[in-house]
């Protein structure tokens, strides 16, 4: 049976954020994941993750300026200090919240750059990454994101993923894969997650088309729940999805799984 974290930042919207702690724990979560924590102080999270009896799984690196259209530094040629920083300060985090994962968005394509430069610029930012992470015994993973969610996303697909992984060859950097995402760009869910399999270090979870619950919309996700045992995926599955009504209200389906 998956272990099933809750998403922070999309779900328990109904209290304020310090609060949707305990709300995920009374909920019947033992993990939990967000975005970005970093306007709040890392050791207050740590006690609301302590009193709460929860595991942090996950949160991403600080995405830069949203106004300014900014969603990661890590594939961005020219930004490497801004990225360098990012992951100094994500750090931080994860060793106060004693979290393992941290998620490197990579940015969207500026105007005027190819994407050859972007694909040299993550290879070298995540080489250049995973030894500092390493000797925190963190590990660094990157997602490819749809573009209708994010126009311009530079990662897509689970191709270019796999390629870039590849040419990185570090043991702490691996791939999120997010079933949501993957159905809208490619499809072929079970054979495309077998095939990943192995640079598979967090997995995440929504309905399609709408990003509601998992068992709103056109993914059968209890045959994926079972590929996942059957392939002794141990990781945390990421619920990122938006309730349609309530939270607790939408949670049946993780009765009888």
């Amino acid at each position: 049976m998956p272990k099933f974290a809750a998403n922070l930042s999309m779900m328990f919207n109904e209290v304020d954020f310090l609060d949707r702690f305990d709300a995920a724990a009374m909920a019947g979560f033992k993990g939990v994941e967000f975005l970005f924590p970093y306007e709040w102080d890392a050791v207050e999270l740590r006690a609301k993750l302590e009193a709460a009896g929860l595991t942090q799984a996950l949160f991403n690196l600080p995405p830069g300026d949203f106004s300014k259209g900014d969603r990661g530094f890590g594939a961005m040629p020219g930004r490497e200090a801004d990225f360098d920083a990012a992951l100094e300060l994500a750090l931080t985090y994860t060793e106060v919240l004693n979290c393992d994962l941290l998620h490197v968005m990579s940015g969207i394509v500026p105007v005027s750059v190819s994407k050859d430069a972007c694909t040299e610029t993550l290879i070298a930012n995540l080489k250049r990454a995973a030894p500092i992470a390493a000797a925190k015994g963190k590990t660094l993973i990157i997602e490819p994101i749809n573009t209708r969610d994010i126009p311009g996303y530079f990662l897509n697909t689970q191709a270019q993923a796999r390629a870039i992984l590849e040419a990185v060859a570090c043991d702490n950097v691996g791939l999120q894969f997010d079933f949501y995402h993957v159905q809208i760009v490619e499809g072929d869910l079970a054979k495309t997650f077998e095939a990943q399999f192995d640079l598979i270090r967090h997995v995440q979870i929504a309905g399609v088309p709408e990003r509601h619950e998992p068992n709103v919309g056109e993914i059968n996700y209890p045959y994926l729940y079972d590929l996942m045992d059957r392939l002794g995926y141990d990781g945390w599955v990421g619920c990122e999805y938006r309730p349609k009504a309530g939270t607790v209200e939408g949670l049946s389906w993780m009765k009888g799984i």
